[in-house]
C-alpha cells in the first residue's frame, strides 16, 4: 500500500470516528489565483507565478486546506465519496489532500494548511535555516522542489544541491547551485544528510521515495500538513495560517 493511500485509509477511520462520513456535506476544491493564494512576494519567480502550478483550496465547516497541482479544476462531492476515491491523477489526489486538510483543521487535528502571502516566504526561509541548524546541524542536503526563497537563504549556510522535475528549471543556476532533474535524484540523495522535501510530492505521487531508514526527511509547505500529523511526519510551515 503506498503512502498516500495509508493516509487515505487513516483519515476514513477518523472520518468514521467523527460520524461525518454519512452526512450530507459537500467538499468544494477550487482553484486559487496567484494573489490570492500568495499574495506579492518578493521575486517574481514561485511557480505559482510562472503559471505552473496553481493551489486547490478545499472549504469543510469554516475551515480551510490546500494543495498544490497541476492539474485543477473544480470539484464537489460527498465528504464519504471523497474518503473512497481512486487517488490514480494529479487531480483527484489534490482533491483528497486538499479536502484533509480543511476536514483535519476543522476537527483541530491539522494546524497550517492555508499558504503564507506576500512576505510570508522570505520570512519564513531563515527561519527554515535556522531550524535545520539546530536540529540537524550542518548538514548537507538535498532540496527536493525549486523554492527561490528558500534556495537564497539555505545556500549561504549549508551545502546543498536542488532538484525539480520542471524542465524550464532544470539546468538552470540558482544562487551558484545548477538545478537537477528528476533523474538524478537517486545521486543526489545518496550523497547528502538530509531531505528536505516539498509536501507537494504527496500530489505527484513521489513521496514515496522520499522516507528513509538511514537519513531523516523533513517536510515543507501546506500541501503535506495534516498527512504529516496523520503519520507522524516531520514538517516545516511557520507562516503559514
Amino acid at each position: 500500500m503506498s503512502l498516500l493511500n495509508q493516509v487515505q485509509s487513516k483519515a476514513f477511520e477518523i472520518w468514521q470516528s467523527q460520524g461525518i462520513l454519512n452526512e450530507n456535506i459537500q467538499v468544494k476544491a477550487r482553484t486559487l489565483s496567484t494573489e490570492e493564494a500568495i499574495g506579492n512576494p518578493e521575486g517574481d519567480d514561485f511557480p505559482l507565478q510562472r503559471g505552473k502550478e496553481r493551489l486547490m483550496e478545499a472549504s469543510f465547516k469554516g475551515a480551510k486546506g490546500q494543495a498544490f497541482t497541476d492539474r485543477f479544476g473544480d470539484f464537489s462531492a460527498r465528504l464519504g465519496d471523497i474518503a473512497k476515491m481512486d487517488l490514480d491523477n494529479n487531480f483527484r489526489r489534490a482533491i483528497f489532500v486538499s479536502a484533509l486538510n480543511a476536514v483535519q483543521r476543522s476537527i483541530g487535528q491539522a494546524q497550517g494548511t492555508v499558504h503564507c502571502k506576500d512576505e510570508g516566504p522570505a520570512n519564513c526561509a531563515p527561519k527554515l535555516a535556522d531550524h535545520i541548524d539546530e536540529n540537524y546541524g550542518k548538514v548537507k542536503l538535498a532540496l527536493i522542489g525549486y523554492q527561490p526563497a528558500m534556495i537564497k537563504a539555505l545556500s549561504k549556510r549549508f551545502d546543498m544541491r536542488i532538484v525539480d522535475l520542471d524542465p524550464d528549471n532544470i539546468g538552470t543556476v540558482k544562487c551558484g547551485i545548477t538545478i537537477e532533474g528528476p533523474h538524478q535524484t537517486g545521486d543526489v540523495l545518496k550523497n547528502v544528510d538530509l531531505a528536505l522535501v516539498t509536501g507537494s510530492t504527496i500530489v505527484n505521487d513521489t513521496i514515496d521515495h522520499f522516507l528513509f531508514e538511514d537519513k531523516p526527511t523533513l517536510f515543507f509547505g501546506t500541501t503535506v500538513a495534516a498527512a504529516a500529523d496523520l503519520m507522524g511526519w516531520s514538517r516545516f510551515c511557520c507562516e503559514s495560517s
